[in-house]
């Protein structure tokens, strides 16, 4: 008998200690497998019992977090929506204009790219506008960002800088629609996918070049 409660008391020795998370790590931790199960299977297709089966805890601790799915989900589409517009605005550095162009697809490739599963998140109707915005709304900010550019460039140029917020849209827009299809192509390459679009905005389809080129220091 002594022997077998010596061996018990080994055993329990070399099992490793569960570690308890605290309450900022649980609740990032919530967030980022419901991030994955959001872009993986949508809102409705997933439930608390699942976020808290993936997390190892109760479902209780997920509504203590966040008060049930709707209050998860609201908290990683704004996540997303600010990292993606974080993204975009804080590449608008070149002084020319065809460069910011460049920059802003690049940006909004590179989200795509590095960010999947937010993009895809993104790119749904949210079932709770009231609280998250929608992918709309993301657009429009990010074309606000860049109507100025866009005035200052049709005043020096002769045009009606009032059409700039018209334009910012079609531009932001064009650019939005194009990230959703490459998302699951990825053909062709980065770089060149941001130089058709740059060579279509910048040129319009009188002006197109056979073989757009970009003019930044970015290539890839």
């Amino acid at each position: 008998m002594a022997t077998d409660s010596s061996t018990s008391s080994s055993d329990k020795q070399r099992r490793p200690r569960r570690t308890r998370m605290t309450g900022a790590e649980r609740r990032q931790q919530l967030l980022e497998i419901g991030r994955t199960l959001f872009a993986a299977k949508g809102f409705e297709a997933t439930s608390v019992e699942e976020i808290a089966a993936k997390a190892g805890v109760s479902k209780p601790v997920v509504y203590e977090h966040f008060g049930g799915k709707e209050g998860l989900y609201a908290v990683v589409v704004d996540r997303e929506m600010r990292r993606l517009l974080d993204m975009v605005t804080s590449s608008l550095t070149a002084g020319h204009p065809r460069e910011l162009c460049e920059q802003a697809a690049f940006a909004l490739l590179d989200y795509i790219e590095e960010y999947t599963d937010g993009f895809r998140i993104l790119v749904r109707d949210s079932p709770i506008p009231q609280s998250t915005g929608s992918f709309a709304s993301l657009i429009s900010d990010i074309a606000t960002q860049v109507e100025d550019i866009l005035g200052r460039e049709f005043k020096s140029r002769g045009f009606d800088p009032k059409l700039a917020p018209l334009y910012a849209q079609a531009l932001v827009g064009m650019v939005a629609l194009t990230g959703q299809w490459w998302l699951d192509v990825r053909r062709p390459k980065k770089a060149e996918v941001a130089a058709h679009l740059v060579n279509l905005a910048w040129h319009g389809l009188d002006g197109l070049e056979a073989k757009p080129h970009l003019i930044g220091r970015r290539k890839s």
